[in-house]
């Protein structure tokens, strides 16, 4: 899959950062891959955080992604930070 912009949204903003939604059946080694926010270079800056729920047609996941840079329409994130751990029960 892609990037789809649809699924991109504002949680906060506040004194130049961002902080973003997004949600996708795409695994987190996908959207970590340089380019794929690329149809958001207008609004992504570095520094920017994306809060994120990945595969969520698969085995689910969720964590933050960091915008590492943005500039002249290309942009990329940083390998994603995981939140939440394995369920025991």
């Amino acid at each position: 899959m892609a990037y789809q912009s649809k699924d991109l949204s504002v949680l906060a903003y506040a004194n130049g950062f961002t902080l973003w939604h997004y949600a996708t059946a795409d695994a987190a080694a996908e959207v970590d891959t340089g380019g794929y926010f690329d149809g958001a270079a207008d609004m992504l800056r570095a520094g920017d955080m994306i809060l994120a729920n990945v595969d969520t047609d698969g085995t689910p996941g969720a964590g933050i992604f960091l915008v590492s840079s943005s500039s002249g329409g290309e942009v990329d994130v940083s390998d994603i930070t995981s939140v939440g751990a394995s369920d025991t029960d």
